[in-house]
């Protein structure tokens, strides 16, 4: 698999978001279809019209949302480990300050917060375990906005480094956005569920969820240039003689000890070191062909009665 030019860890993302539209769409098609034709749980409020996640969920297809939330973790847990494997091997571009590399490990924390909420939210349901069901909510729209909005201040960091390589800003306004709107949408979700009005709330909630997969997606954009760093992967341009992996001259290519190839010619500058070693990027990685300046950095080496919602006031998935 790492030998073929287009497999790479970009597939892990989108196994993730693949697994989380799955699942949304068979609970809302098994709540939608007849026979369940929007059946009303007994979960719901008596004024409840429209089922919310956790309704559905908490039924018959209680196996099915949690084994969805389970997978769909996992890959994204995966996606990013190997977004901070990648760059401290040198196949993405590094971290260039001990600042990125604690937002790097707190985007990483929060994100662990957020998969242990949705797994245990789907666990605990909202029909058994109400109270618990809405604690593990929190942690995990909490968790993920977090690990979110860190993230997007690395990625800015890292923009202000690598100006060329444009994936990163690209990937910046893609989380940010999904911080801004799922914030939003999260304040009023709770207000309504707060104020009564379940069916606002139900129909905010898989808003919110079908958003999120949007932001699983956005780690191809991050993962993607890995493609072009595979070990043992050559590719020529034939319009540059002498030149060999992605435009660099073939003399200046190093691989990392471990046959992967990796930035070089520049080492890591820390937070308040020499600036020096700090060049500008053109032309290597991530597709560009053009020749120009390289740089880099060397390896671093039982069941209780059921409770309606008008009984627990808050709930989701």
């Amino acid at each position: 698999m790492r030998h073929l030019p287009y497999i790479s860890y970009y597939l892990y993302p989108i196994l993730a978001g693949l697994i989380w539209l799955a699942t949304l769409l068979a609970l809302l098609l098994y709540w939608l279809v007849p026979p369940n034709a929007r059946v009303h749980y007994s979960s719901m409020a008596e004024s409840q019209h429209i089922a919310y996640i956790s309704d559905v969920g908490a039924s018959t297809l209680k196996p099915l949302f949690i084994t969805g939330c389970v997978l769909t973790t996992i890959f994204l847990d995966i996606s990013f480990g190997a977004d901070y494997y990648l760059r401290h091997k040198g196949r993405l571009v590094p971290n260039q300050t001990r600042t990125e590399k604690v937002l790097s490990f707190l985007t990483i924390g929060f994100a662990i917060i957020g998969t242990a909420g949705l797994i245990l939210l789907s666990v605990f349901d909202t029909a058994r375990h109400p109270k618990l069901h809405n604690i593990f909510l929190l942690f995990f729209i909490a968790g993920y906005v977090l690990s979110a909005i860190f993230i997007c201040w690395e990625y800015q960091r890292l923009g202000q480094h690598y100006k060329h390589h444009h994936h990163l800003s690209t990937s910046f306004w893609i989380k940010l956005t999904f911080v801004i709107v799922e914030i939003l949408l999260a304040i009023a979700f709770v207000s309504c569920t707060f104020t009564k009005h379940y069916n606002a709330g139900a129909v905010l909630e898989w808003v919110i969820a079908f958003i999120f997969s949007a932001y699983v997606f956005s780690f191809v954009v991050d993962l993607w240039p890995a493609i072009h760093t595979q070990p043992n992967l050559h590719l020529h341009n034939p319009r540059q003689k002498g030149m060999g992996f992605e435009g660099v001259p073939a003399g200046q290519q190093q691989s990392n000890g471990t046959g992967d190839m990796s930035y070089v010619g520049a080492s890591e500058m820390e937070e308040g070191g020499s600036s020096g070693s700090h060049l500008p990027i053109q032309g290597l990685g991530f597709g560009n062909a053009a020749g120009g300046p390289a740089m880099g950095v060397a390896d671093h080496g039982g069941s209780s009665r059921p409770v309606t919602r008008d009984m627990t006031v808050a709930s989701n998935f």
